[in-house]
């Protein structure tokens, strides 16, 4: 995997087409140039967080970050500020509070298990008149979300994708954070498999808490945190509606269906609907139907992308497993249950349900 960096989008009037990372043999819908210093409102463009251009590449220089802020609505806040979360820990520290509306902070963009120095595993949070929901919870995410501004102890709204460890191995420090840190109000974990994960968080706590019972005269976590087994469904359920926020989910195609024949686990897209915007995030999957209608009309598509030169060696390796007989080789199984470029153009939305114009659609490679 390799570094994100952000690119201005602009519109064009090609419609029904690609949105590439690399771009080979495919138009783009969503025409990428070098980032612009913010110097004033840009309400209504997007950024795309793509792989680093290579030799060749029409796209010119990019700046490349290990984590971004993506500003929607109307604010006076542009666009794209807040690289590494800037912006908005200037507006905390300032004394002020975060900025209203709806921001969708990309906490992590790193797929696959490993540590990166520079770039977090996945984690995303929409901030929404300064609430944040967190989706995912990669390594590294703690650190972002204190990079950002946002902290810790804000969080009690967290849902998973799915239990792979790069989207998952935060979470019981988080929690542990939280507790030690004195969070009173409780912390509700929603996605497929999510009590049991929750309850096992509970497990490992449990020596920390009764040391510091005995010793500090704490409380224990017990009644703090909650873990919410969310159905994965075929069509887009809705799972969550409060004052701010409906989130919607559905299945994706993360899972191979040989896995799904073993394993009780499932894999998970979303949706978040405020008053101001819609974003999507994908989460891991491959091509994936059901995720087309979770995305109709929608604002902001963030999706994940192989990058090409990963395709062209996982094309090349699961076809020499193949011809040595074997039917579920690693190359095999991430080439089915991941996106290429072209099937991320595949997904992308093409029908507006609303006058707003469209933001924009991400591909993190």
């Amino acid at each position: 995997m390799v570094p994100v960096s952000v690119c201005k989008l602009r519109r064009r009037t090609v419609a029904g087409e690609a949105v590439s990372a690399h771009g080979r043999g495919l138009t783009r819908l969503w025409q990428a140039v070098p980032k612009e210093p913010a110097t004033s409102s840009r309400a209504n463009q997007g950024y795309c967080a793509m792989s680093p251009p290579g030799a060749g590449s029409p796209y010119g220089s990019c700046q490349t970050i290990s984590a971004c802020t993506i500003w929607l609505g109307s604010s006076t806040w542009p666009l794209g500020t807040g690289l590494q979360g800037r912006a908005l820990t200037q507006t905390v520290a300032a004394g002020g509070p975060p900025p209203a509306g709806t921001h969708l902070l990309l906490l992590g963009t790193r797929g696959a298990s490993g540590v990166d120095l520079a770039r977090g595993q996945t984690a995303s949070a929409a901030v929404v008149d300064s609430v944040p929901y967190l989706f995912d919870c990669g390594y590294g995410t703690m650190r972002a979300l204190v990079a950002s501004g946002v902290g810790l102890q804000p969080i009690s709204t967290l849902f998973l994708s799915h239990l792979h460890d790069d989207h998952t191995s935060d979470i019981v420090a988080l929690l542990t954070e939280q507790w030690t840190g004195g969070k009173a109000t409780p912390t509700n974990v929603g996605g497929d498999g999510t009590a049991a994960l929750v309850k096992g968080a509970l497990s490992f706590l449990r020596a920390t808490a009764e040391i510091r019972k005995a010793g500090e005269g704490r409380t224990t976590p017990q009644g703090m945190f909650f873990g919410h087994d969310v159905a994965a469904t075929a069509t887009p359920t809705k799972v969550l509606k409060d004052e701010r926020v409906a989130v919607t989910a559905v299945e994706n195609t993360h899972f191979s269906e040989s896995v799904k024949a073993m394993v009780p686990y499932r894999s998970l897209s979303y949706r978040i609907d405020t008053a101001e915007r819609s974003i999507v995030l994908s989460g891991d999957t491959g091509y994936s139907k059901n995720l087309i209608e979770l995305a109709r009309g929608v604002d902001v598509f963030v999706c994940e992308i192989i990058a090409q030169g990963l395709v062209d060696q996982l094309t090349a390796g699961a076809a020499a497993d193949a011809a040595a007989g074997k039917s579920n080789s690693m190359a095999q199984e991430v080439l089915k249950t991941h996106s290429s470029s072209a099937d991320v153009g595949r997904m992308a939305p093409r029908q507006r349900s609303s006058a707003r114009p469209v933001v924009g659609a991400l591909a993190i490679s």
